[in-house]
Parts: C-alpha cells; structure tokens; sequence
C-alpha cells in the first residue's frame, strides 16, 4: 500500500502554482500586451527574458542572504513579495512599470524553489526524494494545465491586467496555506553542513555541478525557448484563430502534469537515463514540430509531447546538482532554478533575436532543438569525466 506524501508538500506546490502562473502566464497574453503598449513582438517578449533574468541573479544572491535563516519565514516572505509584484504588474500604465513590477516578482522565484526543494527533500526518505521535488513542481504543471489557459482566457475576456491581478489573490492564498501548514523547520546543527557562505560556495568546486547546471541551462534553454513565442507561432504560421490558444496551451500543460509526474518516479530509479532519455526526446519533438508547423494536427501533437518531454527530467536535473553539492544543498538548489531562468533568458532572446531579422516564426524552435542538442552533449561529457575520475580513485 502507497504511504502518503506529506501535506506540507501540497502548500509548497501552490506556492509553485502562483509562481507558474506568473512565469508562464504571460506568454500566453504577450499579444494583447504587446498592442495595448505599442510594442514590437520581440520587445514583448523582454517580459519573459526579464524576468527570467531577474530570478537568475535574485535567485543565487537571495539565497546566499537568506540561506541560515530559518526557512519557513523566508518562504512568507518571498511569497509576500510574488503578491506586490504581480500587483505592480497589474496596474502598470506603461511598459516600464510593468517590467519592473516583473522583476519584483521574479526575484522570489529562485530563492522559493531552491529552498522549498531542501524543506521538500528534508521532508521525506532517501527512495522519495526525486518524487517529493515533482510534486512540489506540480504546481509548476498545475499552472500549466489549468492556469495558463484560464489566465489567457481571463485576459482576452477581461484585459490582460486581471491575470496579473488575479494571481497576485492567488498568492495570498499560498501565504496563508504555508503558515498552516509548513514546518518551522529544527534549528541549524552547528557541528554539521556548512556555517559559512564560504562553506557552501566550496561546494561548487566540483565540475559535476557545473555540468548539471550547464545541462539545466541548455536543456531548459530549449524547452522554453520554443514555448516562449508558441501564441505567435500558433496564430501566425499554423493559422490557429486567438481563441483557440487557451485550449492548445491547456494540451499542453497536460503534457507537461504527465511528464512531471512520469519523471518524479522514473528519476528515484534512474537519474542518468531520465534525463538522457527525455532530453533527446525533447530534441527530436522540436525539430518536428519546426517541420510541420504549418499542419494543424501535427502541431497540436507537437505540442503536447514537447510538454511532456520537456518537463520529465525536471526533477532529476535538481536531484542530480543536489547530490554533487550535498555540503550546500540550499544554495545548490537556488543556483540550478537561476540555470532553468538564466535558459529561459538565453532561449527567448535566441528565438527573439531570430524573429526580428525575419527568421519567421517557427525559428524559436530551431534555436531550440540546438540547445537541447546541447544539453545532451554536455551530459554525455559530464559522464565521461566523472568515469575517468573514477578510476583515478
């Protein structure tokens, strides 16, 4: 029989969804924002960059400045800060004010995932470890399924600032949901783990979590890169009406929930051939997909295996950089979020950049597939040095 998963797990989940929504809600809406700005396609798309931009950097030195503190306040209060962010963002008159309402939000993402993945990890047995991180990410794939759909909805129905507004309730709810239930979590050990930033920085010594970190950025690279200007891509190239984007992107998310969910279990197994095995996967889904964009079918099937590709080796890719930095699990963990965003920033910009000389539309994905490709090569070359290492022991 199943044993059950801790609930505090569930409130870091919907933390994890509001954050989601934020992340990718707008892509959905970067139309609508773009005209209600006067602003290019490519510039619409700085909302995605910048904020990935602002995680990278707030991420890593957020955590660093919060890592001894005790972690169930952090979390409040990094959630205190998604609410007046996306406020900013929803009552922002200029494109400005909404960049920087943006990166008020972003500079909790990093800093609430890394640490909730050590409260995640903390809060279960050595065989549940991968499994506890997926569903502390469903709310990443909740927000996918349900969120951004209805987010893209609610802004073509309502304005595009009653998302922003709505999510920033939906942090609120989170806020109240980690004070329930959430741990404080036992004080430090002073005779174990690290007591020092310098401690925890030593632990980047180690090459293995610079290839897991690189591997993150370019295999995420990829995988947001190609999803960053899919609304264009979709109305534009395969000619799909703005109507029905919300329930292309609601595939999507399914997608993204099944492979969440398949990845948790099948990194407690086999981390090596998870993140290989969909990684490639992922390449092959985005090459395709830039082939046959102009069919209708095969796009939306494009669609939803590239969500669940794409979000499979989530798991294992923060498992993988936590084991070789087990002295500094915290800021580990903080820094591989910053990798998923620093690849989000690098992926937009490919795709932006190509788009603006008039590359097309279906270009994102080819900018895509090379740093998923990427991503493969250096995994496979972080498993040639970690062998040699090996066998000089």
């Amino acid at each position: 029989m199943p044993t059950l998963m801790p609930i505090a797990l569930y409130a870091l989940a919907l933390g994890g969804f509001g954050i989601g929504l934020t992340e990718f809600g707008t892509i959905g809406l970067l139309p609508q924002i773009g005209a209600d700005f006067h602003i290019s396609a490519a510039t619409a798309g700085y909302l995605v960059s910048g904020y990935a931009i602002s995680v990278a950097f707030g991420g890593v030195l957020i955590t660093i400045a919060v890592t001894k503190l005790e972690r169930k306040r952090v979390l409040l209060g990094l959630m205190t800060l998604f609410v007046v962010g996306n406020f900013i963002s929803g009552i922002a008159n200029t494109f400005s004010i909404m960049m920087v309402g943006r990166v008020v939000a972003a500079l909790c993402h990093g800093a609430f995932f890394g640490i909730g993945a050590v409260v995640a990890t903390d809060l279960v047995d050595s065989t549940k470890k991968a499994r506890a991180l997926s569903i502390m990410f469903t709310g990443l794939t909740v927000a996918n399924v349900l969120g951004v759909p209805f987010g893209t909805w609610l802004g073509q129905h309502f304005g595009w600032r009653s998302t922003f507004l709505t999510i920033s309730g939906i942090g609120m709810v989170a806020f109240l949901a980690i004070v329930l239930l959430v741990p404080i979590d036992p004080p430090h050990d002073p005779e174990t783990g690290p007591r020092t930033i310098r401690e925890e920085l030593l632990a980047f010594k180690q090459r293995q979590v610079w290839y897991s970190l690189l591997v993150t950025i370019c295999g995420f690279g990829g995988m947001f890169g190609g999803f960053t200007y899919i609304a264009y891509t979709l109305t534009r190239v395969t000619h799909f009406a703005d109507s029905s984007i919300p329930y292309i992107l609601f595939l999507f998310g399914i997608g993204i929930f099944i492979g969440n969910f398949i990845g948790g279990k099948s990194a407690d197994k086999n981390l090596k051939a998870t993140i290989i095995g969909y990684l490639s996967g992922l390449f092959f889904i985005l090459v395709i997909f830039a082939l046959t964009a102009t069919n209708k079918p095969a796009s939306v099937i494009s669609i939803f295996v590239m969500g669940i590709l794409g979000f499979a080796p989530v798991s294992a890719v923060q498992m993988r950089v936590m084991r070789y930095a087990s002295s500094a699990p915290t800021l580990a963990s903080g820094a591989n979020i910053a990798s998923f965003n620093i690849g989000n920033t690098i992926g937009a910009a490919a795709g932006g950049y190509l788009i603006a000389r008039n590359y097309g539309y279906t270009s994102p994905l080819w900018s895509a597939a090379v740093l998923t490709a990427l991503a493969v090569i250096i995994y496979f070359v972080a498993d040639i040095d970690e062998k040699k290492a090996s066998k000089k022991l």
